[in-house]
């Protein structure tokens, strides 16, 4: 039971434009963000949850294996797509997963049309991908930034896991 709730959450981008549709039907805003999401950590969830809280629907779209690679290096990801996916798409606060084969997520953006955009607050409207603000700008998507918690990272949680 459980896992067919799970699976349903991960989507083809096509599964993701019709369920989209429905919402936009339905009048409900949809929200979304993006990123590696390797290894899951509290800083994660808190955004994600966060993330939520701004509307009705949240869509995460995650890097492919091959992105978090161009990305992060060739080390990463800890995690293989399809595992992050299925996590991911446990979090009752999550609706819907899509993974994504590029180094940005402009592509993902023209197609769902969110409504609100979420990004960390380590990135401002200057200092996103240029792309990505186009792309937002065009659907006509707000852009919201939410804080990270402090102390939590992948990248040290990776470092601390390879200590001696």
């Amino acid at each position: 039971m459980f896992k067919d709730i799970i699976e349903k959450k991960i989507m083809t981008l096509e599964q993701a434009i019709s369920w989209r549709a429905d919402l936009k039907s339905a009048d409900k805003k949809l929200v979304m963000t993006n990123g590696c999401f390797d290894i899951l950590h509290r800083g994660h969830i808190t955004y994600l949850m966060r993330a939520r809280d701004l509307g009705d629907a949240l869509i995460l779209a995650i890097n492919s294996d091959r992105s978090v690679r161009e990305l992060k290096g060739s080390s990463r990801p800890v995690t293989i797509e399809n595992d992050r996916a299925f996590v991911l798409s446990s979090l009752m606060f999550i609706d819907g997963v899509v993974i994504f084969d590029t180094k940005r997520c402009d592509g993902i953006i023209n197609a769902i049309k969110p409504d609100i955009y979420v990004k960390g607050a380590d990135y401002n409207l200057d200092t996103m991908d240029v792309a990505e603000r186009n792309a937002l700008e065009s659907v006509g998507s707000e852009i919201a930034f939410i804080s990270f918690v402090e102390g939590y990272s992948t990248t040290s949680i990776i470092k601390k896991v390879n200590q001696p």
